[in-house]
């Protein structure tokens, strides 16, 4: 038997296949299974313009057989076998693909789609067997040949005999080592969850013996193992069906069997698109926070397939970070793949494919927003953090997209309203939508800033997370309405004359009480926000107190502050206090504005600077 060399640039390329184009062994059953399903396809093709062949689907099969004596591992089909010369031109010149040179020939466009498109699939076989052989008979024909090779080494063709037309791939498994367990892929139940992980949805059934057990003929407790030949693969992909044939239960029951969570998903959104690129894909909001979301072990992304074959487990550039929670798949047969079919080429349709689906995720958390607001905000309440993230992001890039979508605790309602919904209430004079910042509703409620915005009737919404205030500030407007927090220095609400008066008549004691502070303020002042409470702190300028806290919480903090300004209420009997010792006890004077000023440290949740001296100040008051 003459043994045939590869051509040397092919010789060269089956070294790449074997050593570098895949990165995982396992591949090597998707690729058989898929040529092996191309071998079918062809078939269909023929009968389309031969109308004497009459294509029955349910007489097509791929089948795997484990022997384990022999250590080798079978993948046979039923498709249209292979001629001595078309094993010469496909197995014996590496990345000539037969089924794209099929699919050329034939102009196929629509229809099945041939999954083959590099003509090394087939070679992926070495990456686990150290012999190959394929034994084939072609299509309306009565001849059948055997094609062995070891590899690199070269081939050899000669005639053998096989009863009907199709393929049988055997592979003669390599002997494990300390870092590979071949014989792995002799364990029907490993190669079932491959079946299942790469090829569920090949559209030719995948058959398999399965073991069972049953009781032993005449006994009650004995039992026998036995095998029975099972179809492992769905066949049907649920995103290919009409979605007026599916329920609730089965969107439910694919997100379980494809293992995306153990919760019920709150939405699901099935798209079907043709056009300038044509995908199929179902998508799911789950209902709860996945335990590591917020880690760096989480990692975002699709199912995407190729005709039903799985190409990446997670395909992360098919979603925004602020979408990361979405699950599901995306199965397309226009994407550009890299010849190994494990990683995507960066082109204009996965472009395509990852807006569209953006737009459908924004579209459909906007109709649940409106037409089903319980489940919204059960959504919000797991989700809302990672969309104020997105907010923030690349410097406000995706605000238009998200800014109606976000939510916040409002003042007068008691609930989480939407900044549209803020702003239709908003009465004809108010010029700002205000917020207020803390760590609960119930601390915000407390505040003294508050006390004058609330007092004009306007509402306020509460931030009580870290990212609230940073997304905002990108924001920076929402309908032409700039935000305004509380604490701020300018509330945009018009200043009483006596207030002013106040200010002048006062000038001095404000100044004193700065120089008191040492620098720890940036001014003293007359406040116009406070109604009841004596004291608070205001900030000037972008940063602020807030944001001092959070930033100043970070690992590697540059101690940055905000300018704060502390703000004295005139009407309080304890500026009539202060005037006193100002007048008259200096030192009682410099007593009070350090308590006044820790006071207004305290309420905003800062802590005192310097405990000791604060209590012992108390205990000079109480004396």
């Amino acid at each position: 038997m003459e043994k045939k060399q590869f051509k040397a640039e092919s010789k060269r390329l089956l070294d790449i296949v074997i050593n570098s184009i895949y990165t995982h062994r396992e591949i090597f059953l998707r690729e058989l299974i898929s040529n092996a399903s191309d071998a079918i396809d062809k078939i269909y093709y023929k009968s389309l313009s031969d109308s004497t062949l009459t294509f029955n689907k349910e007489d097509y099969f791929i089948k795997i057989t484990q022997d384990k004596e022999s250590k080798t591992l079978t993948i046979s089909d039923t498709g249209i076998g292979m001629t001595k010369e078309e094993l010469e031109e496909n197995l014996g010149t590496i990345a000539k693909s037969g089924s794209l040179k099929f699919k050329e020939e034939n102009q196929i466009k629509d229809g099945y789609d041939i999954i083959g498109q590099f003509g090394v699939g087939f070679y992926s076989a070495f990456l686990v067997a150290d012999k190959v052989t394929v034994i084939t008979k072609a299509f309306g024909s009565d001849k059948a040949y055997r094609w062995e090779s070891e590899g690199v080494e070269g081939y050899s063709i000669e005639d053998a005999t096989k009863d009907s037309y199709g393929t049988d791939i055997i592979l003669h498994l390599k002997e494990n080592t300390e870092d590979e367990n071949f014989d792995e892929y002799l364990n029907e139940y490993r190669i079932k969850s491959l079946i299942k992980k790469y090829s569920d949805f090949i559209r030719y059934p995948i058959k398999l013996d399965v073991t069972k057990s049953k009781l032993k003929e005449g006994s009650e407790s004995d039992y026998e193992e036995y095998k029975e030949e099972e179809t492992v693969n769905s066949m049907v992909p649920i995103w290919r069906r009409n979605k007026s044939e599916l329920t609730d239960e089965d969107y439910n029951n694919f997100y379980m069997e494809k293992r995306f969570g153990f919760d019920k998903p709150l939405k699901h959104i099935h798209i079907s698109v043709d056009g300038m690129v044509s995908y199929n894909s179902i998508l799911y909001i789950p209902e709860n926070l996945p335990f590591n979301y917020y880690t760096k072990d989480y990692e975002k992304g699709l199912e995407l397939y190729s005709n039903g074959v799985l190409i990446m487990e997670k395909c992360g550039d098919l979603l925004p970070d602020y979408f990361g929670f979405v699950k599901g798949i995306v199965d397309s047969q226009d994407l550009s793949l890299n010849i190994s079919r494990e990683l995507l080429q960066h082109d204009r349709q996965l472009k395509r494919i990852a807006k569209n689906i953006n737009n459908k995720i924004k579209n459909e958390l906007e109709n649940m927003l409106k037409n089903d607001r319980e489940s919204y905000d059960k959504f919000y309440k797991t989700f809302g953090r990672q969309l104020k993230f997105g907010v923030y992001e690349e410097f406000g890039a995706n605000k238009e997209t998200l800014q109606d979508l976000i939510m916040f605790y409002s003042s007068k309602e008691k609930k989480m309203v939407t900044l549209g919904e803020y702003v239709e209430r908003m009465p004809e004079e108010q010029k700002y939508i205000y917020y207020a910042v803390g760590d609960s509703n119930e601390r915000i409620e407390k505040l003294p800033q508050t006390e004058l915005v609330k007092d004009k009737g306007y509402e306020i919404l509460y931030f009580t997370e870290e990212i609230d205030e940073f997304a905002i500030k990108m924001l920076m407007n929402y309908k032409e309405k700039e935000f305004k927090s509380v604490s701020s220095g300018d509330l945009g609400i018009e200043a009483d004359e006596k207030d002013e008066a106040i200010t002048e008549e006062n000038k001095g004691l404000f100044e004193s009480m700065k120089e008191a502070l040492s620098g720890k303020v940036k001014a003293v002042k007359v406040s116009k926000r406070l109604k009841n409470h004596p004291v608070c702190l205001s900030s000037e300028g972008e940063l602020s107190i807030e944001m001092e806290k959070v930033l100043n919480s970070m690992p590697n903090n540059e101690g940055v502050k905000a300018d704060k300004v502390l703000e004295i209420n005139p009407n309080h009997e304890v500026f009539n206090s202060l005037k006193e010792t100002f007048e008259n006890d200096k030192e009682k004077f410099d007593l009070y504005t350090n308590l006044l000023y820790n006071q207004a440290l305290l309420v905003e949740g800062l802590s005192v600077e310097d405990p000791v001296e604060f209590a012992n100040n108390i205990c000079k008051l109480m004396k």
